[in-house]
This record gives structure tokens, C-alpha cells and sequence, in this order.
């Protein structure tokens, strides 16, 4: 099937943008393990396997449109350089995400691709209600209980 060429660049964008999250969450992940944070290294390999169901999603419709996936583009990683940056790092990227999803979304109406906005709205909804709620706890937690007994909770 042939796709509208506006669809598969705004789909190559937000291809993009997963596989920086996916990055992100990988590099993160092994700092969590490295510095004995079980549960933050568990949660964050989580979604880094999310992630990468994402990119495989974005990738499967880029080519059912008749596009080339572009596997080299990325956004910009930001590292944290202790928790609490890297979950606001994190968090960030993921806010990114959704108005990136909500964007292309509304370009799908325009060009009539109900599919591919039925698609991103899965994505939408497991990053809204999934990543972002999940972050945004794990902020509020560290503000509510401290860094120390935080971090003392997540080993």
C-alpha cells in the first residue's frame, strides 16, 4: 500500500524519537543495576523492551506504507548523572513523546490515515498511562520521602 509521504516522515520522526527513548532506557537501566538499584534497573529494562515494541510498530507500518524505515536518525540523549536526574531525563523525553504521538496523530486525520492514528493512539495511551504516570511517581516519591529513603527502597 502506498502511504502519504507526510505520514511516513512524521512516522520516521517519531521512529526517532523511540529509539532514543530506547537508548536512554538502556543506558540508564545498567547505571540503575551497576549501582545495585534492583527495582529502578527492573522497571527501566521494562521499558526499554517498550521501546523497542514501539520502534517495531512504527517500523512495521513505515513499511506497510511502502516507506523506508530510517534506523539511523536519533534525538539528542540526555544521561542523568544520578537518579533523580536521570528519572526527570526520563520523564522529559517521554512529555516529548506524547506531543510528538499527539502531532502526528492529527496529521494522520488530515491525510485520512485511520489506521496509522489508531496505532499511535496505543502508543499514546501506554506512554501516557504506563511511562509518564510511572515517572511522575518516582519523582513525587523522591519529594515526598527524600532521595536517602528512596533510594534505600529501590534496592
Amino acid at each position: 500500500m502506498k502511504g502519504s509521504a507526510k505520514v511516513i516522515a512524521a512516522l520516521n520522526e517519531l521512529l526517532a524519537g523511540e529509539l532514543s527513548s530506547m537508548d536512554q532506557y538502556f543506558i540508564h537501566s545498567r547505571m540503575y543495576e551497576d549501582w545495585g538499584y534492583q527495582k529502578l534497573y527492573e522497571r527501566i529494562d521494562h521499558e526499554f523492551d517498550d521501546e523497542k515494541g514501539h520502534a517495531a510498530l512504527i517500523i512495521e507500518r513505515i513499511l506497510f506504507l511502502g516507506g523506508t524505515p530510517d534506523m539511523v536518525s536519533r534525538a539528542p540523549l540526555n544521561i542523568g548523572k544520578d537518579v533523580p536526574a536521570m528519572l526527570q531525563s526520563d520523564l522529559n523525553l517521554e512529555l516529548k513523546v506524547i506531543d510528538d504521538l499527539r502531532e502526528v496523530m492529527a496529521l494522520c486525520e488530515q491525510e485520512r490515515d485511520y489506521q496509522t492514528r489508531d496505532m499511535l493512539q496505543v502508543l499514546l495511551s501506554d506512554t501516557e498511562n504506563d511511562h509518564t504516570h510511572w515517572l511522575e511517581q518516582q519523582v513525587g516519591l523522591i519529594d515526598k520521602i527524600g532521595l536517602q529513603n528512596y533510594l534505600q527502597s529501590q534496592m
